[in-house]
């Protein structure tokens, strides 16, 4: 194994070395980050999350992200398009997201543009992004790319169409995050998990 390769977890099994880093980590790793996410709101709620992290590691998303279900409804892009100002306000106040008015005020302009969009419009437009087969497994994480030509396509397209918040790096890491791309270094047992 060479360094930021996969290293043996409690149970002897192979991970990315970030997956072991702390108790939270192993189940996202295993069983969600890098995994195929499909549907409107899902991949909002990926998009917004991302779009949180920014500035912040990603644990304290994590941590918090059932606070930021219960807070956006469930990020169903439907009903966080209805919020209004004092919705903006018990967002602000809200100590179980993270209360950064610029993310908060994009994540509702957000949802409001999408809830124009057709139904499954989102999930194409995220998915024709996806790189071609084929691409080598990373042998440590520091062959892992922060942005790459895909994901700088795919945050242009966002952009474009009026999203918010959504640059190059949030744009791979959401890659990522849905499966779009497999950056689980090779010998992790969560490689090709899909």
């Amino acid at each position: 194994m060479t360094a930021g390769g996969p290293i043996p977890g409690p149970d002897g099994r192979l991970r990315c070395p970030w997956g072991l880093s702390t108790e939270d980590y192993v189940a996202y790793h295993d069983e969600e980050w890098g995994r195929p996410v499909h549907g409107d709101d899902a991949l909002f709620e990926r998009l917004c999350l991302e779009a949180f992290q920014s500035g912040l590691s990603w644990i304290t998303i994590l941590r918090r992200r059932e606070g930021f279900r219960q807070a956006f409804d469930g990020f169903k892009i439907a009903s966080v398009a209805t919020f209004g100002e004092a919705d903006r306000e018990r967002l602000l106040a809200d100590e179980g997201i993270i209360r950064n008015r610029a993310k908060i005020d994009a994540t509702l302009a957000n949802a409001r543009l999408l809830a124009t969009w057709s139904p499954g419009e989102l999930d194409t437009l995220i998915w024709s992004h996806a790189p071609a087969a084929g691409r080598p497994a990373p042998r440590t994480v520091s062959e892992v790319p922060a942005v790459t030509d895909e994901s700088t396509a795919l945050s242009k397209a966002l952009k474009k169409r009026g999203l918010r918040f959504i640059g190059p790096t949030t744009a791979y890491a959401l890659m990522q995050a849905c499966g779009l791309v497999d950056d689980h270094v090779a010998g992790c047992v969560a490689r090709g998990g899909r």
